[in-house]
């Protein structure tokens, strides 16, 4: 495995773990958002990873088990609507309901907080594998 190997798999998880951040502050700024384009309130988001090969030129067998982690996808969470007793408001229903996405703020500063430590872990990594290939290039000096 080389120094480029390593870094890939850093920042691929740096990437996933910045868009589960942002998918997170999505979810949190439309916390009250009752009609969206789609119709409806606004579904909370939830990322999907899924690892991915880490294969370059060597074909070696420790180098073909490497996996990097990447965003598979980003899906709705559909049993995330709540209703809500509002007949004030201009989205209710018939019977004064309105549906509301059920969004918990707690549980979205939880998953942030663990994402900023995936990305933490990332570019504690990251900066190991750059210090080892700079001591590595000073030796041959």
């Amino acid at each position: 495995m080389d120094f480029g190997s390593t870094l890939s798999i850093s920042a691929s998880g740096f990437e996933a773990q910045r868009r589960k951040i942002d998918v997170i502050v999505e979810n949190l700024a439309n916390m009250q958002t009752t009609r969206t384009s789609e119709g409806g309130p606004y579904l909370r988001k939830i990322v999907l990873l899924e690892s991915a090969p880490a294969v370059d030129d060597f074909g070696s067998v420790l180098e073909e088990s490497l996996h990097k982690v990447k965003v598979g996808g980003v899906r709705h969470d559909e049993n995330a609507v709540k209703h809500v007793y509002n007949p004030g408001h201009p989205d209710a229903d018939g019977r004064g309901y309105v549906a509301m996405p059920d969004i918990n703020a707690v549980v979205e500063m939880a998953d942030m907080i663990m994402a900023h430590r995936a990305y933490e872990a990332s570019v504690t990594a990251f900066e190991a594998t750059k210090n080892m290939a700079l001591r590595t290039l000073e030796m041959g000096k």
